[in-house]
């Protein structure tokens, strides 16, 4: 079994996980059991998700699974932003920031996955 801690991605990923409860404890009570709670359990579902990739035989499916969350937290992170839940701009920025990392990196492992399909 692939040791998935190693990972850049996951490491990305689970920086993203420990980012998004650091944020969203000061969100206010409303949006922190609402939105904020969609946030937490959508980033912690991609580290899920790319620590199944990694032990996958298959791990483009896994990897497509993982592309389709990050873009689900995009739209989350975007509406927060709508909805002003954000104590500070540097919060939105920063969280936005490491979810492209993530976006990226998926974006890379699923190019070398069909590489290595097509050789």
């Amino acid at each position: 079994m692939a040791l998935h801690e190693n990972l850049p991605i996951y490491k990305k990923a689970l920086d993203l996980a420990v980012y998004v409860e650091m944020v969203v404890k000061n969100f206010s009570r409303y949006h922190k059991y609402t939105i904020g709670a969609d946030l937490r359990n959508s980033s912690r579902k991609i580290l899920l998700l790319i620590a199944k990739a990694n032990c996958a035989k298959d791990k483009k499916e896994r990897l497509l699974e993982v592309r389709d969350n990050v873009e689900g937290l995009k739209i989350l992170i975007r509406i927060s932003k709508e909805l002003n839940v954000f104590r500070s701009f540097k919060s939105f920025e920063h969280i936005t920031r490491l979810t492209v990392d993530v976006a990226r990196q998926c974006e890379g492992w699923l190019k070398s996955q069909n590489q290595g399909s097509l050789g």
